[in-house]
C-alpha cells in the first residue's frame, strides 16, 4: 500500500484531498503520496507563520538556539530511517544519503552557535549609536531535489535562529524525508514557526507573490531564480538566490596524477553529478593531460552505476525524468558533433530507471554544449590547456560564477590563480567543502546574497540603527 505523508501547518500534520505521486528514480515506481497544496493551504500556513512571528521574534536568541539544536538532535536520532528514505526518493547511494542527513544535522547545530550582537557605531560625549539586527518576518523557502534535506535545513536553521518564521516548500520530486522530519519536529518547534507544505511547481509563484511573505530564499536553476526575482519585485521582498554553476577545475602540470585522479572523479560524479558546485569542466595542463585523462577513465571503470540502495553502488540514477532527458540530450549532441568519448556515451532510454552511464569526453571544443552548459548529470568534459592566462580566461568565460578548484603541488600558486577566478568559492586541492561558518554564494548569474556563516544569518534580518543624543535630554 502506498504511504501518504502529511504536511506540517501550525503545529499540526495536515492532509489534503488533492495529492501528488512521488517516484523512486531507480525503478520508476510510485512510492508515496503527498499533499498537492494550493492557495488555501498556503494562506493557512502563512497566517500561522505570521501569528507565530509576533511571539517568536521576541523570544531570546538563546531559546531560539535551543530549538535549532533540538531539530539537529532529532535528525541525528532518526538518521537511519531518514537516509534510507532519502535514497528511495532521491536516488543517491546510501553512504551519500547518510552523509547528507548527518551533514544537515551538523550544519544546523553549527549555525545555532552564531550570534546577532549589536554593533556600536559611536559612543561619544555627544551620542550613543548602535546597530541591532531585527528579523525580516515570514520567510518563504523553496528547496531543490538534489540535496533536499541539506537545503531545507540550510534555510530553516538560520531563518528561525534570526527570529523569523518560515513556510518551506520541498521539491515535488523529493519531499518525503523533509516531511518525515516535519513530523518528528512537530512537538519540538512552537506551532507556526516552521511550516512545511508540498505542491506542484505552480505553488512556487504563489509563495513568491504572497503579500504576507517578507523574504524568499531559493536554491535551484538560474532560469527559475530570475522568475523569482521578478515576482518578488512587486512588493520588494528580500531574496537570497543560490543558483546554477558551470564550475571549472584547473589541474596544473605539477599535480600528482595518481593522487588527484580519484578526487577529480568524485568532484564531478558525486550524487551522479547533480551538485551545483560539482566540477562541470576540468582543464588539465597539456603536459599531463594524456596520463591524467587515462587515469580518470580507468578509475571510472571501477565505479558501479545502479540503485542507490544496493551495496557497492557509487553513482545512482538521475533524480527525475525531465533532468534525465536533458542529460541524454547533451550526450546525443556530443555524439552528433563527433566528439571523442573516453568512457560512456551509450545510453538506453528504454530501460527502467533514470540511469546514465559514467561519461567522460576527451577534449571537446570550448563552444560545445557539454562545456558551455551546466549538465547536472554524470557527464564530464576534460580539456587541455597550455598557459595559466589562457585557462583563467577560459574558466571565466561563463555566465555563471559559483565555484571552482585549483589542483597543484604549489598552494601559493593555487591561491594566486584562485584570486583571478570570477566565482564565489574556490578550493585548492579539495572539492565540495562548505563550512557552516563561511559565506557561500555566487557571482554573476549564479546567485544573489549568501548562505552559511554570519553573512548568511544576516540575510534574514534588517539592520536597525538607534541613536541617543546624550546632551539633549529634557530636564
Amino acid at each position: 500500500m502506498t504511504k501518504t505523508f502529511p504536511n506540517l501547518i501550525d503545529g499540526e500534520m495536515v492532509e489534503t484531498s488533492a495529492t501528488m505521486e512521488v517516484v523512486n528514480p531507480a525503478n520508476e515506481e510510485v512510492i508515496a503520496l503527498v499533499p498537492s497544496c494550493g492557495k488555501d493551504e498556503l494562506d493557512r500556513a502563512v497566517a500561522a507563520a505570521r501569528r507565530a512571528f509576533k511571539t517568536w521574534s521576541k523570544t531570546p536568541i538563546e531559546d531560539r538556539r535551543k530549538v535549532v539544536q533540538a531539530i539537529s538532535g532529532v535528525i541525528k536520532e532518526n538518521a537511519d530511517e531518514l537516509f534510507r528514505l532519502l535514497t528511495t526518493e532521491q536516488g543517491k547511494p546510501h553512504d551519500q544519503a547518510k552523509g547528507e542527513i548527518f551533514g544537515a544535522a551538523g550544519m544546523a547545530a553549527a549555525q545555532s552557535t552564531l550570534d546577532l550582537d549589536d554593533e556600536i557605531n559611536e559612543d561619544s560625549d555627544a551620542r550613543l549609536s548602535r546597530t541591532r539586527r531585527v528579523p525580516v518576518g515570514v520567510v518563504g523557502g523553496i528547496v531543490p531535489w538534489n540535496f533536499p534535506v541539506m537545503m531545507a535545513m540550510q534555510k530553516v536553521a538560520p531563518a528561525i535562529l534570526s527570529g523569523c518564521t518560515i513556510v518551506l516548500k520541498p521539491s515535488p520530486f523529493t519531499p518525503l524525508a523533509t516531511l518525515r522530519i516535519a513530523e518528528l519536529i512537530k512537538d519540538v518547534v512552537p506551532a507556526g514557526v516552521v511550516n512545511i507544505i508540498t505542491g506542484e511547481d505552480s505553488l512556487g509563484p504563489l509563495i513568491t507573490g504572497h503579500p504576507d511573505i517578507d523574504k524568499i530564499t531559493f536554491t535551484g536553476s538560474t532560469a527559475t531564480g530570475k522568475k523569482i526575482m521578478e515576482g518578488a519585485s512587486a512588493d520588494l521582498k528580500r531574496i537570497t538566490l543560490e543558483l546554477g554553476g558551470n564550475d571549472a577545475s584547473i589541474v596544473l602540470p605539477d599535480a600528482n596524477v595518481e593522487k588527484v585522479a580519484e578526487q577529480l572523479f568524485w568532484s564531478s560524479f558525486s550524487n551522479a553529478g547533480q551538485i551545483c558546485v560539482a566540477a562541470k569542466r576540468i582543464y588539465i595542463h597539456e603536459d599531463i593531460y594524456d596520463d591524467l585523462s587515462a587515469a580518470i577513465a580507468e578509475y571510472a571503470k571501477t565505479v558501479k552505476v545502479g540503485d542507490g540502495s544496493e551495496q557497492g553502488t557509487g553513482v545512482g540514477p538521475i533524480q527525475n525524468k525531465k533532468q534525465y532527458e536533458r542529460v541524454l540530450e547533451l550526450v546525443q549532441d556530443a555524439k552528433d558533433n563527433g566528439y571523442k568519448f573516453l568512457t560512456g556515451g551509450d545510453t538506453d532510454p528504454s530501460g527502467t530507471g533514470y540511469y546514465v552511464p559514467i561519461t567522460i569526453l576527451d577534449n571537446p571544443p570550448e563552444d560545445a554544449r557539454i562545456v558551455a552548459e551546466e549538465q547536472f548529470g554524470p557527464v564530464m568534459p576534460l580539456m587541455k590547456f597550455a598557459t595559466e592566462d589562457e585557462v583563467i580566461e577560459r574558466a571565466n568565460n561563463s555566465e555563471y560564477g559559483l565555484a571552482g578548484a585549483i589542483w597543484t603541488a604549489n598552494p601559493d600558486k593555487g591561491v594566486e590563480m584562485a584570486e583571478q577566478l570570477e566565482t564565489g568559492t574556490v578550493w585548492i586541492n579539495e572539492f565540495l567543502h562548505l563550512s557552516p561558518f563561511a559565506p557561500f554564494g555566487g557571482h554573476k548569474q549564479s546567485g544573489f546574497g549568501a548562505e552559511y556563516g554570519k553573512e548568511g544569518l544576516l540575510e534574514f534580518t534588517y539592520p536597525q540603527v538607534i541613536t541617543v543624543k546624550k546632551d539633549n535630554v529634557p530636564a
